[in-house]
C-alpha cells in the first residue's frame, strides 16, 4: 500500500514538472513569434529572396546586394535588441520604425 502510494506521488510529481516546462518552452516561442516580430522578420526575408532573384537575373550588381543585405542584417539585430528591451515583444513604435528601415531598402531593391 506505501509503494503504491509513493509510485503515484512520484508520477504527479513528474507531471507537474513536465507541466512546468512546457509551459516555459511555449511562452519562449510565443515571444519568438509574437505578430509583429514575425512580420518584421517575414518581411526581411522576402526582401532577400526579391535580393538574391535581382542578382540573378542582372538587374542588381554583387556589390549593390551586398550592401542591401548589409542593411537588412543591421534591421534584424535592431529588432532584435529592441525586442531584448521589451521581453521578446516590439513595442507598436519598434515596429513603425522598422518598419519605414525596411521601406526604405524595398525601394532601393526595385529601383
Amino acid at each position: 500500500m506505501r509503494t503504491k502510494f509513493n509510485v503515484v506521488a512520484l508520477v504527479v510529481s513528474i507531471a507537474m514538472v513536465g507541466a512546468t516546462i512546457t509551459g516555459a518552452s511555449a511562452e519562449t516561442r510565443w515571444d519568438h513569434n509574437h505578430p509583429w516580430r514575425d512580420q518584421v522578420n517575414d518581411r526581411l526575408g522576402t526582401q532577400n529572396h526579391r535580393i538574391h532573384r535581382e542578382v540573378r537575373e542582372g538587374e542588381m550588381t554583387r556589390q549593390q546586394a551586398r550592401r542591401l543585405h548589409h542593411e537588412d542584417r543591421t534591421i534584424r539585430h535592431e529588432e532584435r535588441t529592441m525586442a531584448r528591451f521589451h521581453r521578446g515583444h516590439l513595442t507598436r513604435a519598434d515596429q513603425r520604425a522598422l518598419n519605414q528601415q525596411e521601406n526604405a531598402v524595398s525601394r532601393q531593391i526595385g529601383r
